[in-house]
């Protein structure tokens, strides 16, 4: 009996140190995120500045210097591409904002889902062509120095099955104006933009379990 049940054991014991050796912690997942950012950050020759330079900049990034700013208390990367065009979202008032955007997994290296395209559908309803309903729908309010927001329909509301807007995505909103462009100009030229690379634990739900980076690139505008 003890001759046929010591091979078991044994075969068990080494499963079980396998299985211990393949097993990869929290801080193991984080610091392998770290790794990544750092990697995508020196391949995209990144210039990250502080906040401070930042402020001292008129809270604005070099495009022509490839400068992102890392917020220190999120860990969130941003890069201002465009402004936009009026007002910041005002205090104590919810407003609807449309966006379109990439999401890109860095360690992944690949693609997510976006809906910067542009892409369009005959509507039978209307009888014409629409592309409305690929555009993001934000509610976004903020109170005090608080923002919160709550995806409405869209591309990112399909594809991860969540309401939520990840972290990330409102730390633009304390920089950038929001207000509908003049239609007599170019509104692509006055709808504000911005890329991120944005942590998992700033990022989607999915992003948050499976602790891997998201890069983004974004525009935000206020709907009619």
């Amino acid at each position: 009996m003890y001759k046929k049940v010591l091979p078991i054991v044994i075969a068990c014991l080494l499963l079980l140190m396998a299985g211990c050796e393949n097993y990869e912690t929290y801080g193991d997942k984080k610091e392998k995120e770290r790794d990544a950012i750092n990697s995508f950050i020196s391949l995209m020759d990144i210039n990250v500045i502080s906040e401070a330079q930042f402020k001292a900049q008129g809270e604005t990034t070099d495009t022509a210097r490839n400068e992102f700013v890392l917020f220190n208390r999120n860990g969130v990367y941003m890069q201002i591409v465009r402004k936009g065009h009026g007002e910041k979202v005002p205090e104590n008032k919810s407003v609807n904002v449309l966006c379109r955007f990439m999401e890109y997994n860095i360690m992944q290296d690949s693609v997510l889902v976006r809906n910067d395209q542009r892409f369009v559908l005959y509507s039978t309803a209307t009888g014409k062509y629409d592309a409305s309903q690929f555009i993001d729908r934000l509610t976004v309010k903020r109170t005090g120095t608080t923002i919160t927001a709550s995806f409405v329909s869209g591309m990112m509301y399909q594809y991860h099955g969540s309401s939520s807007v990840p972290a990330g995505w409102l730390v633009p909103l304390n920089y950038i104006g929001i207000d509908r462009p003049d239609p007599a100009v170019d509104s692509d030229d006055e709808i504000a933009f911005v890329r991120l690379i944005v942590p998992h634990s700033q990022g989607t739900a999915d992003a948050t379990s499976s602790v891997y980076p998201c890069y983004y690139e974004i525009t935000y505008v206020k709907d009619r």
